[in-house]
């Protein structure tokens, strides 16, 4: 499938029932396009199956209750919603999009809890996240926007709003050819790329930052996970930007990106070296198992 996201033969998910993907729309004074009510996951199906479907179901929910709404469809309907998408779209291998938000209704100021609560799920065939860089290591730039405090914003909500300041940043990396961009925290620690998760390797062990002001991703876990089934040691820690100088190897984790190496961010280089290739291998063998 090609072309405009607003322009494809297929089925959407919408309100509970399946729709032709060209009518999945939604009025202009809808509250989330104004003030960012929306929560979304990303999510991959691999040979018809999503993995962890039921884990992104799950914090779809939590990431609405973070931002003050109630998805009137339990995590068992979304289940089904999912399956039923991916087999009107006659899809095996495709990424899966569940958004909530908002909607029209009687409020439109910043309360709104009159309008109603809607959730459509969509699916599409998409390749690497990164396209050539999956093999021979992604080039991010040094974003400006750093991710504020966890008293600014529900940061482990999966929020629309806290995208705002990663579109910009991608924007701005792109423009200067590369893939994506390293993000620091308000305090100046390495935090993430604009959706990924961020993994150094030094000595053999295996460093990666403290989600306390951003999303601790569910592909970040599950590479915790794998790394320490192997026995080798993980530091969720704060890392400084001068540590980095000092880092062998590099790769980004989410359920895009899966598990992407990194050759470079900004001044610093990196190779993509055994571990980093041994864990993308053991990832790709996990979700397709």
């Amino acid at each position: 499938m090609a072309g405009a996201y607003d322009d494809r033969d297929g089925k959407i998910w919408m309100d509970g029932r399946l729709v032709e993907w060209r009518s999945a729309q939604v009025h202009i004074l809808t509250h989330a396009l104004h003030y960012a009510s929306s929560v979304f996951e990303g999510e991959r199906a691999y040979g018809g199956r999503i993995f962890l479907s039921r884990a992104h179901s799950e914090r779809l929910h939590a990431s609405a209750r973070m931002i003050d709404f109630e998805i009137p469809w339990t995590v068992d309907q979304i289940e089904a919603a999912k399956a039923e998408v991916l087999a009107a779209n006659g899809f095996k291998d495709a990424y899966v999009r569940a958004v909530a938000w908002r909607g029209s209704g009687e409020d439109m100021g910043v309360a709104a809890r009159r309008n109603p609560v809607r959730l459509a799920i969509a699916a599409w065939e998409w390749g690497a996240y990164y396209g050539e860089a999956k093999m021979k290591g992604a080039r991010l730039d040094v974003a400006r926007w750093k991710r504020p405090s966890p008293e600014t914003a529900p940061h482990q909500a999966k929020a629309a709003g806290l995208y705002m300041i990663a579109t910009m940043s991608k924007h701005a990396a792109e423009a200067k050819g590369c893939s994506d961009a390293m993000m620091f925290d308000w305090r100046g620690y390495v935090a993430e790329a604009t959706g990924a998760n961020l993994f150094f390797v030094k000595d053999g062990e295996v460093h990666t930052p403290l989600p306390d002001c951003f999303l601790n991703g569910l592909t970040r876990q599950t590479v915790i996970g794998m790394l320490r089934e192997r026995q080798i040691r993980v530091h969720e820690r704060h890392i400084r930007p001068e540590e980095l100088e000092g880092f062998e190897q590099c790769w980004l984790t989410g359920t895009a990106a899966e598990v992407t190496p990194v050759g470079e961010i900004g001044p610093w280089r990196f190779e993509v070296g055994a571990l980093t290739r041994e864990i993308a291998q053991a990832y790709e063998r996990l979700v397709r198992a």
